[in-house]
């Protein structure tokens, strides 16, 4: 009964905040082009975001959290993506941090949740082997140095910010995440990009040379990523699988920002011709018809597929919860999975804005037009980092072939499980 009646609540608060974001999405479209300008979303644009509870999404419950399932997360960051890409950036990256702080140990989650907050709670930057950060073990904890942490998306807003920091006690060099508070951090004015110009993913310094970190803000990033620390959380999504939570979001704001491009580029052909034929409305054109096809098919693929991986994740979230873990190979493979299919979704629905942006005609490269940056936010998300669409396709097809993938540190590894029935690979 307990759970029939968290699952209503869910789907009911779920509804509630769809609905606000409905409300608000207009607003959003509107501000996005001086959030543009500025190079960030204005704080009264995160405050009216809080206000939908999108940044509650996938927060613990034991804090107040709506803590909604990864499938229902999905849906919230679609819904905010199809209005602007930025703020559907800025909402992803809310909800898909959130195993970080858990991962780190109840006195951390008390510390980023503990406490009332407008906006979303922790960001987290420079998760790679190329981090320029650097951390040293000393007697409490630990000092940190270098930097900058580049491409801290939602830091500006944030109690914390996880910085990725490289490691090393004589046995070679590792990971280390440490959770630093929003005073003791500088951010650079060098958010200058082609698109997703309105996410503030600034750089980020200390404010000295040299920091002290507490040890228990410090931990080993393949203990986070592992889940080897206990978090105290009862929640099922506690358990489900950092990258399937983390990327199928991800697909969602490539898929949200398709949607709302999609619907824009109906809204303004009906009654506009065609330049070179007798065409007088767009939407009566056979070439039309065919390429409003194509888009579809290139959405509605990204959409199965997301949708699909949202589930999976929730449901091996579950099985661990209740003390049936997935096998690490079937884990290591879908978690293989959902990178190269986020990779694919992403450029599919890059390719369906691209088709509607070269029929829009030449007003739709003007600013107040949101299609030209529809098409340039979702280009944006194919070049992410962790999306580099031929290295995932071989490291899945590696494991489809019996062989493992590449060996490498950073928050997309897929070394951290150790399947037995694969074949060692180079």
């Amino acid at each position: 009964m307990t759970t029939v009646l968290a699952t209503r609540d869910n789907a009911e608060r779920l509804a509630t905040i769809l609905e606000s974001v409905r409300a608000l999405g207009p607003t959003l479209r509107e501000r996005a082009v001086e959030a543009e300008r500025a190079g960030r979303h204005s704080d009264e644009t995160i405050a009216d975001l809080d206000a939908t509870g999108v940044f509650s999404i996938g927060s613990p419950a034991e804090y107040g959290g709506d803590e909604l399932t990864v499938r229902q997360q999905l849906d919230v960051i679609i819904e905010v993506s199809k209005w602007d890409g930025s703020a559907g950036w800025i909402a992803w990256a809310g909800a898909s941090t959130n195993w970080i702080p858990a991962g780190m140990g109840p006195q951390v989650i008390q510390e980023v949740y503990g406490s009332p907050w407008v906006g979303p709670r922790v960001a987290g930057s420079s998760h790679f082997p190329a981090s320029r950060g650097r951390a040293k073990k000393v007697d409490g904890g630990w000092i940190v140095s270098g930097g900058p942490w580049t491409f801290g998306s939602d830091s500006l807003w944030t109690p914390f910010t996880n910085l990725g920091c490289i490691a090393d006690d004589g046995e070679g060099p590792y990971l280390v995440g440490l959770q630093v508070p929003i005073d003791q951090l500088r951010f650079l004015d060098d958010w200058k990009v082609a698109g997703m110009r309105g996410t503030g993913s600034v750089s980020i310094t200390l404010e000295g040379d040299e920091l002290f970190v507490p040890d228990y803000r410090g931990v080993d990033f393949r203990q986070i990523t592992s889940g080897a620390i206990e978090s105290g959380l009862s929640g099922s999504i506690w358990k489900a699988p950092s990258l399937g939570w983390s990327f199928s979001l991800m697909a969602g704001m490539s898929i949200g920002i398709a949607q709302g491009a999609l619907e824009r580029f109906l809204e303004r052909s009906a009654g506009r011709p065609i330049r070179g034929t007798t065409y007088k409305n767009q939407l009566e054109a056979p070439l039309t018809h065919l390429m409003l096809a194509e888009v579809h098919s290139k959405i509605q693929s990204a959409i199965l597929m997301t949708r699909a991986n949202a589930e999976e994740t929730d449901r091996l979230g579950a099985l661990a919860a209740a003390g049936e873990p997935a096998d690490p190979e079937y884990m290591q493979k879908f978690s293989a999975r959902v990178l190269v299919e986020t990779a694919y979704g992403a450029k599919w629905c890059a390719e369906a804005i691209e088709l509607l942006q070269r029929n829009s005609g030449s007003t739709a490269i003007m600013d107040f037009e949101p299609i030209q940056r529809s098409w340039r936010d979702a280009r944006i998300i194919t070049l992410h980092g962790a999306l580099n669409l031929e290295a995932l396709s071989e490291n899945y097809g590696r494991l489809m072939a019996g062989l493992q993938p590449h060996q490498f540190a950073g928050i997309t590894t897929l070394d951290r499980f150790a399947p037995t029935a694969a074949k060692a690979g180079s």
